[in-house]
């Protein structure tokens, strides 16, 4: 589909200034849950295994994580969103304070060392992804320090546990690999997310601009009865005031063309009037080919010929939806842009089932993007190697067709023809107009 003009994009604020997509609560929130499940580790590795370790050192580690939570709490207001600064400034505390205590209890041989991959996770899903690889970089280096630097890892009775040093590479590869598979994961998640709120986003304003359109008929019928009576008024004292004033009085000209203009005025009300009754008719219903033919006529003219068809059992007069409306539009509008000569749109219908198909003659979909349409903001789109567009039209139409139940299939006419061939397909239940 067509994609609307777009501007050019504007520069990322500065990482001072830029905001991130997540409120200092949650980031507070989830460092609460961290120290209440590393104080919850602490305290039964000591006390309830009675395992002897620096428990002393452990618990102050905990307690600045503490004074760090108070501290935001009381100098910032927890419902704003946090700067990328903030966050990732955040994010690198958590983890060196992971590091600071894996490394008083084993290092890489405590089994909680997969905890390594949560912050880089959240820094995947909320800032850009420069910020995140600074993260795992620093996750990196705390992995390489603390499999050197740390204290034997705890265990009952005063024995000591050692595992093999290739095991213990093992585990570092296995928080490395699931670091970056976990990161990635995350970041390709809240991306498309991201692609698909913008792009719903446009859905929503493309239907209220169409429901809008439709209102306006509603609004100019209620003006009409309103004004109907005043204006009236007007009518009759301006011609009472008129049959009154004696002959060669100067204010009878006035009053005579004040009678005009308010006549005048009443039959523009009266056509307004009728004009909403004749079209409240199509607005709610009208048969196939009337509909066709109104979505194509913007298009009439522009190059290629657009010959509409429509058969089917019986007659068929469709509920006139924004959404099928503007949907239909913006594919025959794709296919007269590309068409060579011709575009034909065709309808048919049976007891069960509806279907419009748009053909045009032109180069039809490459075939990688072919399987691929109907995502938003797609970053190819090639018909015969034009570059342009980012999907966002398609997407468009095919949400808009699927709220009224509709089905989409698309693909290329087979060769020897050349072309695209969209077809929806709705049950006549869903878009059949209800008798009169």
């Amino acid at each position: 589909m067509k994609p609307p003009l777009m501007s050019e994009p504007s520069p990322l604020p500065s990482f001072w200034s830029a905001e991130s997509r997540i409120r200092l609560r949650t980031l507070i929130l989830l460092r609460w849950l961290a120290i209440l499940g590393q104080t919850a580790a602490v305290v039964l590795v000591r006390f309830g295994l009675n395992v002897e370790f620096p428990i002393e050192w452990a618990l102050l580690l905990i307690a600045v994580s503490v004074a760090l939570n108070l501290a935001l709490v009381a100098t910032r207001r927890s419902q704003e969103l946090a700067r990328e600064w903030e966050a990732a400034a955040l994010l690198a505390y958590d983890i060196v304070q992971l590091a600071a205590l894996l490394a008083l209890t084993g290092g890489l041989q405590n089994p909680f060392v997969f905890l390594f991959i949560a912050p880089v996770a959240v820094s995947a899903t909320i800032l850009r992804p420069t910020i995140t690889a600074v993260l795992a970089t620093l996750t990196f280096a705390c992995v390489g320090v603390i499999s050197v630097w740390r204290l034997p890892l705890p265990w009952p009775h005063g024995s000591t546990f050692e595992v093999p040093q290739l095991y213990e590479l093992g585990i570092a590869a296995a928080v490395l690999v699931g670091l970056g598979f976990t990161s990635v994961y995350a970041w390709r998640v809240a991306a498309e997310e991201e692609r698909l709120n913008i792009a719903l986003a446009a859905v929503q304003a493309v239907l209220a601009r169409e429901q809008t359109l439709s209102a306006l008929g509603g609004l100019a019928a209620a003006a009409a009865h309103e004004l109907g009576t005043p204006l009236a008024t007007i009518h009759l004292v301006a011609k009472e005031m008129a049959r009154d004033l004696k002959p060669g009085d100067p204010r009878a000209e006035d009053l005579h063309l004040l009678v005009q203009q308010s006549e005048r005025c009443r039959a523009i009300l009266g056509q307004l009037a009728a004009n909403r009754e004749q079209s409240d008719v199509m607005i709610q219903r009208a048969p196939v080919q009337a509909l066709l033919e109104e979505i194509a006529e913007p298009h009439q003219g522009l190059g290629p010929d657009i010959v509409i068809t429509s058969q089917g059992e019986g007659a068929l007069d469709v509920r006139r939806m924004p959404e099928i409306v503007h949907a239909l539009g913006g594919i025959v509008e794709n296919a007269v842009g590309f068409a060579r000569s011709r575009v034909d749109i065709e309808a048919r219908w049976d007891a069960d089932k509806v279907e419009v198909t748009v053909r045009d003659d032109g180069p039809g979909f490459a075939p990688a993007i072919l399987s691929r349409l109907g995502e938003p903001y797609l970053t190819e789109r090639d018909r015969e190697g034009m570059a342009g567009g980012l999907g966002l039209g398609f997407f468009i139409s095919k949400t808009l067709l699927e709220r009224t139940g509709g089905k989409l299939d698309v693909r290329n006419r087979p060769q020897p023809e050349q072309g695209a061939v969209v077809r929806t397909a709705w049950p006549r239940a869903a878009i059949e107009a209800p008798a009169l």
